[in-house]
């Protein structure tokens, strides 16, 4: 937590976000992600907040203990609860002119999950549901999902319920988030609380602040082109448009049905699509302002897709550090942050690898970390179905460094590099146990010389380096592995976890 605290943070809340109208004010209330089967962070002084009476008194009580505050004249309240131990459950009241009572209450780690459809993709979707359905089990796993949508503004409250694991509603779970939480749950034998505020075929620009994104300098230009093409979008045209492509579909499928062949891909609506994804910052306003200050251990994040477009792929370096400190800031506190790196896809006409390597280079960023899934996709499908996989990697990363657990923390990341005449030396960390090459084909790795052609390289491997050389190029300038879209992995670490993508050039001499 920054030295600022949470009470500076209520405070700025309530003077940006959009508050309920007086005539709801008459009553104490709640935002929605206080309710019923609710975690709370352990360890922290968590923050509680809702809306009464101007200059009503408020009093907040779980199990024995009791804080008391004050309405502001704009009707809203704040306060911390005490530190709590993980456990429960327990009960929350909250007493003004009427009183509110939230049962079966839990205290342990709470994680937020945010992102596109990898990170929205439910547990039903995933490898194996029925056994995973079967095996769900875990009444102290809770799963909030954020229903609202995007908005011009920021919101002071969203949609969504809580709801306790078992088999009757783990489809409906985020499974990256959902298998991430299994994982710390049987680690750390605490309650786990899992927020998941995510929306599929949106770009990264969407859950960032409009605000920070405005005074951002590196992002000048790439908001300026998105705004300006935001004023430029005739929603008449747009309208007529989709009712003529509408049409000529629907005779298309009638041909096809009749003709015993497949039916054409239905077109999409590009006015529907506008209202999911917001202006720049609409998810943001939508989805995740209404969550602070709400008390979490870290943040993960599932997204990328929608940003390998190549006028687009270069920016998200800036875009992915910008959402952190924007998120952190806003929150008051410097939260582990992970993110899963993109997984192996042939997406034609995308940019994969700009985006991956812009994920690498965020990790500069304190505190953040990074599964890589570059073996774990599917090369035809943009949602890969191993999710399981996906959470137990960003919770080796969360367990190993957030909660001190013993264990690999990720795959090979790539440190350092050396020039050495007609070869490479690169040197890795996380290789637990040693490097390890397995392919029976091409290595994966390939060097440039001057003239920018890049060939396909021998590699040795030498504990935690790795020898990088090719008979074709005298002269190496710039060495790359795993660098295409659908690449095939042949790195590992003695944990078998997969290398990190990467390209370098020789350092000047």
């Amino acid at each position: 937590m920054s030295r600022h605290g949470w009470t500076l943070l209520l405070g700025f809340c309530s003077t940006v976000l959009s508050l309920p109208t007086a005539s709801v004010r008459a009553d104490v209330k709640l935002p929605a992600i206080f309710s019923e089967h609710m975690v709370l962070q352990a360890d922290v002084a968590a923050p509680i907040w809702g809306w009464a009476e101007p200059g009503e008194k408020v009093v907040i009580t779980i199990g024995s203990h009791a804080v008391e505050t004050t309405a502001t004249a704009e009707g809203r309240w704040s306060a911390s609860l005490p530190k709590l131990s993980a456990g429960g459950p327990q009960t929350l009241t909250v007493t003004g002119r009427n009183t509110l009572t939230v049962g079966d209450v839990l205290v342990g780690e709470v994680w937020l999950g945010s992102g596109q459809s990898n990170m929205a993709m439910t547990v039903n979707r995933a490898r194996d549901f029925e056994q995973e359905q079967a095996a769900a089990t875990f009444p102290q796993i809770r799963m909030f999902t954020v229903s609202s949508g995007a908005s011009n503004s920021a919101q002071a409250d969203c949609r969504g319920t809580w709801e306790v694991c078992s088999p009757e509603t783990v489809a409906r779970f985020s499974a990256t988030a959902y298998f991430f939480g299994r994982e710390l749950h049987r680690t750390l034998n605490v309650p786990v609380g899992l927020i998941n505020s995510s929306v599929g075929g949106t770009p990264i620009e969407s859950w960032i602040s409009p605000e920070a994104q405005r005074a951002s300098p590196e992002l000048q230009q790439f908001f300026a082109a998105r705004q300006a093409e935001e004023a430029k979008f005739d929603v008449v045209a747009a309208k007529a448009k989709y009712e003529r492509d509408f049409e000529e579909w629907q005779a298309a499928v009638k041909k096809a049905k009749a003709d015993g062949q497949a039916a054409p891909r239905k077109p999409r609506d590009p006015i529907a699509l506008r209202q999911v994804k917001g202006n720049v910052g609409g998810l943001f306003n939508g989805k995740i302002a209404p969550l602070i200050p709400y008390a979490i251990r870290g943040a993960l994040w599932y997204q990328g897709e929608a940003n390998t477009v190549p006028d687009k792929a270069g920016y998200y370096e800036d875009q992915l550090k910008l959402l952190v400190t924007d998120w952190r800031t806003r929150w008051g506190a410097e939260f582990p942050f992970a993110w899963v790196q993109l997984p192996n896809f042939a997406g034609n006409g995308r940019d994969w690898p700009t985006v991956r390597e812009a994920m690498a280079n965020a990790t500069t960023l304190p505190e953040t970390g990074m599964a890589i899934t570059i073996d774990i996709g599917e090369t035809n499908d943009i949602h890969p179905k191993n999710k399981q996989e996906v959470g137990r990697r960003l919770a080796l990363w969360t367990l190993g460094t957030v909660y001190g657990r013993p264990g690999p923390v990720s795959g090979p990341i790539l440190t350092s590099h050396e020039r050495r005449g007609r070869e490479f030396v690169l040197t890795f960390q996380h290789t637990d146990q040693g490097l390890r090459l397995n392919v029976q084909g091409p290595s994966g790795f390939e060097v440039a010389g001057p003239d920018g052609a890049w060939k396909p390289a021998v590699v040795v491997i030498e504990q935690d380096q790795v020898i990088v050389a090719s008979p074709d190029v005298a002269e190496p300038v710039a060495v790359r592995y795993a660098w295409s879209n659908d690449p095939q992995a042949t790195l590992f670490n003695g944990a078998g976890l997969p290398a990190a993508p990467f390209r370098v050039e020789a350092k000047p001499r």
